[in-house]
């Protein structure tokens, strides 16, 4: 993603906004992560199937979940 200067993440940040403070975002995460409270967005798991058959590749789309009263839905 980086060589074709992909689009911003679903953070809305781009690789060279993260590497522009990259130690204190890298610190972030690992922060996050060894003190147990990153938990990763909810994905859904979608198959699509291949162009000239041969079965389906699984694509991972990200759940958005809204609490709305006593509900929780899904987007």
């Amino acid at each position: 993603m980086k060589a074709s200067q992909g689009a911003a993440g679903v953070d809305g940040q781009f690789i060279a906004d993260f590497e522009a403070d990259l130690k204190n975002n890298l610190f972030k995460v690992w922060n996050r992560m060894s003190s147990g409270t990153y938990f990763p967005p909810a994905v859904r798991a979608v198959e699509i199937p291949k162009q000239h058959g041969g079965g389906a590749r699984i694509l991972g789309i990200q759940v958005h979940l809204i609490a709305s009263g006593d509900a929780v839905q899904v987007q």
